[in-house]
């Protein structure tokens, strides 16, 4: 039986534990609703959780994340997630699988934190620290990864492709000088750690405050602009200015910040994408955020 077929359920995750990890198998095993698209989530007695990739693309995140993730531990100024053992195909089951220790809190997304001016403020600390973290050996950007702490041109065909399918509903002229903008600079420092996908879902709240960062999937080494598209999805105002301010990164990272949000927007407001109601309406906000920022720039 090949993954395609297998369902991924509670049942399948105590068989592994069985077959695997047998200290944990007596342990109750709950999914979580909110447990990502790339992975189905699994709570395991209530210091564990099990993480198994939906598809053949996702199950290099977990290498990278076994890798990687102890070392990042011991640089970071909050709680990340910590690898307790690594999961081996069986059952049906065809890639390899992760089990993490439990972080308590609520996404942000659900949660929203109580002071957002402090919440942005602890995202840029959390962002220095990881730039900071010596990345000389860390993987590069690729299709593992997406490309994210890659060069934006990558996407430069689909952008356009997305652009002109919303063409009537859009500044285009304006969204396409975001983008050339964005795509005439360059990362010129050595590489630095890059979370990859640095959205509310994967920031964790307890008692208001940011605490955790999770699902580091997607990071690498190479130029951090992707993490900063943040600031347009999620921040608006004074939030957005104190993220940056603090931030340690030149104006052309920013740009090719603001240029990563619009392009996951427009992907998603075209239909180029896979996505849901909250999604769209998520992207079309951002469009708009962008594409006001940037004319106040110009202005």
């Amino acid at each position: 039986m090949s993954l395609q077929t297998a369902e991924v359920n509670e049942s399948l995750v105590r068989a592994l534990l069985e077959d695997q990890f047998p200290q944990w198998a007596k342990l109750p095993v709950h999914p979580i609703s909110q447990g990502g698209w790339d992975n189905r989530t699994f709570r395991i007695g209530n210091e564990l959780v099990a993480r198994l990739p939906s598809a053949a693309d996702y199950e290099a995140a977990v290498r990278r994340e076994q890798r990687w993730l102890p070392y990042l531990r011991s640089c970071l100024p909050l709680e990340i997630p910590e690898p307790v053992a690594f999961g081996q195909p069986g059952r049906g089951f065809s890639w390899v699988w992760s089990i993490y220790r439990w972080i308590p809190g609520a996404t942000s997304a659900s949660s929203p934190p109580t002071e957002t001016g402090q919440f942005a403020a602890d995202l840029a600390a959390f962002l220095n620290a990881l730039h900071q973290a010596p990345a000389t050996d860390g993987p590069a950007p690729s299709a593992e990864n997406f490309y994210r702490g890659g060069d934006l041109a990558v996407y430069d065909r689909e952008f356009r492709q997305a652009v002109a399918a919303i063409a009537g509903q859009v500044d285009t002229a304006s969204a396409l000088a975001v983008w050339s903008a964005a795509l005439a600079s360059r990362w010129s420092g050595r590489p630095v750690w890059v979370h990859g996908d640095f959205a509310l879902g994967n920031l964790l709240v307890r008692q208001g405050r940011l605490v955790a960062v999770i699902d580091f999937g997607q990071f690498c080494a190479g130029d951090p602009a992707c993490d900063l598209a943040i600031a347009w999805t999620c921040l608006r105002g004074k939030d957005r200015g104190t993220f940056l301010s603090q931030l340690t990164v030149d104006s052309g990272t920013k740009q090719r910040g603001r240029a990563w949000a619009l392009w996951k927007a427009a992907i998603v407001a075209a239909g180029l994408t896979q996505t849901n109601a909250v999604e769209g309406q998520v992207a079309w906000q951002t469009i708009s955020e962008v594409l006001a920022d940037h004319d106040q720039t110009e202005a």
